[in-house]
């Protein structure tokens, strides 16, 4: 991993450092155009198509209804490990239901802002180089909550044609309506536009490669007519450590990440001094060479770096310039910081709080912004399957006090319709308040 200083650099060469790999997605996009419109042409038959030649699957239907298959028998350690993640999810996300609340801006004029689930949501869970029902939780979990009526789950079936016993029993225990056995741009394209056996969805969920991040970033602009939950890109961690922090939990928090992906972004940020990089940059060695996808993890970390800051306030500062998707603070003291942060998808405070947690159990999401758009986007949350409407209701003595106002200010815009709508009113309540006193 290359190092930096950060008291060494330029503000320009310290912004450079947060850029991320490049994505080429105008070449992309030439590649998964003509999937989205043979989907949209032939539906069911194209998914199909394109599942046989990219997933090397025949499938007789792409669809099923969950509440039509068995319950899957899995291992009751496996079980009770999803239990206790949907438990706490659930619980997490529960809690962010908001309260309706109604004001009363002017005696007779009430306001209020209310919530409706959206109706048909997609959820996408990758199946490529690891399965990950941990993100079916995730993402149909709030879904359950929010009350949305029609939720598809696509996900790549396996080499058999069947569907992950793992990902079948979250999907079943968080009320998914359906399943779609279809992965990458195809599955994307199914749920955007509705074929003759898979719902059409009004918004699209979950983490994918450049081939699904494209299919979302096409549909959401096409004549399908969907939203999506936000733009992604690799896995990223950046991690915070002090003299305190132990080398063996910042180096596997490090790998925790590359073993996403050859892309995937990895920063370790020095904060002071006493740190000892060449005990963590050899337990980094040491595990990379012992895990299963080790190889992988070796190329992410080809193009990850370490920087070093004077103290906690220039750590953060950078970390809030490079705005991670999973930010760990592994120092004395982490939760003091906390008020400090400003750009992160999720942060993880104290030596004992490793970025898995975050990924399976402790309740919080996994689905986030990553390549810098923690800046502006948070992650997948209750809010994510809800939209609001605002609703307002005004008295006769509500606009005998107002309409006046909004009169004033049509004027100014030369909306006359705007004005009548409402000295129409007023001049009817006049009169019925003459009639009255006769």
């Amino acid at each position: 991993m290359k190092s930096y200083r950060l008291s060494e650099l330029t503000q320009t060469q310290v912004e450079s450092l947060k850029a991320r790999p490049r994505i080429d997605f105008s070449s992309i996009f030439s590649m998964v155009q003509p999937i989205v419109d043979e989907v949209r042409k032939r539906g069911d038959v194209a998914v199909k198509d394109y599942t046989a030649k990219f997933d090397k699957v025949e499938l007789e239907k792409i669809v099923e209804n969950v509440s039509e298959l068995p319950d899957p028998v899995l291992d009751p350690v496996v079980r009770e490990a999803f239990d206790v993640a949907y438990d706490n999810i659930y619980a997490f996300h529960v809690a962010q239901k908001s309260v309706e609340r109604s004001v009363e801006n002017m005696k007779g004029v009430k306001c209020k802002r209310v919530a409706r689930s959206i109706s048909s949501v997609g959820l996408y869970v990758p199946g490529g180089t690891a399965v990950l029902p941990s993100t079916a939780l995730m993402l149909s979990v709030p879904a359950q909550i929010a009350g949305c009526k029609t939720v598809v789950l696509a996900t790549p079936p396996s080499h058999d044609g069947s569907i992950c016993k793992e990902v079948l029993y979250c999907a079943k225990k968080a009320g998914v309506t359906h399943i779609l056995k279809a992965g990458g741009a195809q599955a994307i394209s199914a749920m955007a536009w509705g074929t003759e056996s898979c719902p059409k969805v009004e918004k699209i969920f979950g983490p994918g490669n450049q081939y699904v991040t494209a299919a979302k970033m096409i549909l959401q602009n096409s004549e399908a007519m969907i939203s999506i939950d936000m733009p992604a890109g690799p896995s990223e961690v950046l991690v915070i450590a002090d003299r305190h922090a132990n080398p063996v939990h910042v180096a596997s928090d490090l790998l925790s990440q590359a073993e996403h992906g050859p892309d995937s972004q990895v920063v370790l940020v020095i904060s002071g001094d006493g740190v000892d990089l060449r005990a963590i940059e050899e337990e980094i060695s040491k595990q990379c060479e012992s895990l299963p996808r080790g190889e992988i993890a070796s190329k992410a970390l080809s193009h990850s770096f370490t920087v070093y800051a004077r103290d906690m306030v220039e750590a953060l500062t950078f970390s809030n310039v490079y705005a991670p998707e999973h930010l760990i603070i592994n120092v004395k003291d982490a939760e003091k910081w906390e008020n400090f942060i400003e750009n992160a998808g999720s942060v993880f405070l104290g030596q004992w709080t490793p970025e898995s947690v975050g990924d399976y159990a402790s309740g919080t999401n996994h689905v986030l912004p990553t390549y810098g758009y923690a800046r502006m986007y948070g992650g997948v949350s209750l809010d994510s399957f809800l939209k609001y409407m605002t609703v307002q209701s005004l008295t006769e003595e509500g606009l005998i006090k107002l309409g006046p106002y909004v009169v004033a200010m049509a004027e100014v815009e030369g909306l006359e319709a705007h004005k009548r709508a409402v000295t129409l009113r007023l001049q009817d309540i006049e009169a019925k308040q003459v009639s009255g006193m006769r």
